[in-house]
């Protein structure tokens, strides 16, 4: 496996897909390694496939070494949604997924996308799930969070780190004047676009920064909140989105990605460009009754073993009978 070069210096959602992909696969008896990039002649020896992470700009040296140097089958999960094409190179990354032998996007909707806009034939695409940890199924104590930052009335959870496609600025406006406070936690990872969220905010709004995957601190702050909103300007669908869920909080979630394919109507969904849509959609949600099969829901469809069965499957159709000693027909180890 293999990833862009800084993509590990503000650890989001793709880097755990990333780690959690490993880890999985590694339960179900695949042997996965990380690209060492001092000694890559020993890994490309013995290695079956590359499964490379993101479009990064530049990623395509790799791709195409990978492939036509090396000629070791290859496989890419994207994690892209093109909203604004100027935005894009689109030629390159074009180029990076022809080399595929199959792209692998979290969703339908984006492989519809990425084949249309692109002009790829859609039978080299594969949706490949995001997923939750089963830790996020277990009961966890709401006052933890609570008492650690002193938050005892009602709160709306954002959970992301701070940057403008997240989203947060137009949040923090959105619940301006209505009295509910907001918590926002997440790494900064524009720090011009932090400063403009902090000069913004009201005593209402905390900001409790990195809260560690999968830790009680951060189970508990999804299981104290009284609404989970992540009205990002895209998402694919969000994995805090999907932790949130596993938890039973209550949802509002961007309308632009695939949120929608996700959740159906689990979730109420805002406008991400429209702050009354945002403050809309958090007071609907703060009234709703809490869905009491959300988190039954998440199990059976969006996990990171979900995840990894659907990889294995993949992998096998690239290499036909080759690492079939590995692993049985349904995943799972010898």
């Amino acid at each position: 496996m293999n990833t862009w070069s800084c993509a590990f210096d503000c650890r989001g959602g793709g880097e755990v897909q990333l780690l959690k992909y490993e880890q999985y696969l590694e339960d179900l008896g695949v042997k996965v390694l990380r690209y060492d990039v001092w000694n890559p002649s020993l890994q490309f020896n013995v290695a079956d496939i590359v499964h490379y992470f993101s479009v990064q700009g530049g990623s395509w040296r790799f791709l195409d070494y990978v492939r036509n140097v090396k000629r070791i089958p290859l496989v890419i999960s994207p994690i892209v949604w093109i909203d604004k094409k100027e935005n894009y190179y689109l030629d390159e990354i074009k180029f990076m997924l022809n080399l595929a032998d199959k792209v692998l996007p979290n969703s339908h909707a984006e492989c519809a996308q990425l084949s249309k806009l692109l002009d790829i034939n859609g039978e080299r695409f594969a949706t490949i799930v995001n997923g939750v940890d089963e830790i996020f199924f277990e009961p966890v104590d709401s006052s933890i969070f609570r008492n650690k930052f002193n938050l005892h009335d009602p709160f709306v959870l954002c959970v992301g780190n701070i940057e403008e496609r997240k989203n947060q600025l137009r949040l923090i406006r959105a619940i301006e004047h209505t009295n509910i406070h907001l918590v926002i936690a997440g790494n900064i990872r524009d720090a011009e676009y932090a400063r403009k969220c902090f000069a913004s905010a009201n005593r209402y709004v905390h900001f409790v920064g990195y809260l560690p995957y999968g830790s009680l601190l951060q189970r508990s702050a999804y299981a104290a909140a009284d609404v989970f909103c992540l009205p990002s300007y895209l998402e694919t669908p969000g994995l805090a989105a999907i932790e949130a869920a596993a938890l039973g909080s209550r949802l509002v979630l961007t309308n632009v990605g695939c949120t929608e394919e996700y959740f159906g109507d689990r979730a109420i969904y805002c406008d991400p460009y429209n702050i009354q849509s945002i403050r809309d959609a958090i007071q609907i949600a703060l009234h709703k009754i809490k869905d009491a099969d959300l988190s039954y829901y998440i199990r059976d469809r969006y996990t990171w073993k979900h995840a990894a069965v659907q990889l294995i499957n993949v992998y096998k159709t690239i290499l036909g009978d080759s690492i079939c000693h590995n692993m049985s027909s349904t995943g799972e180890k010898d």
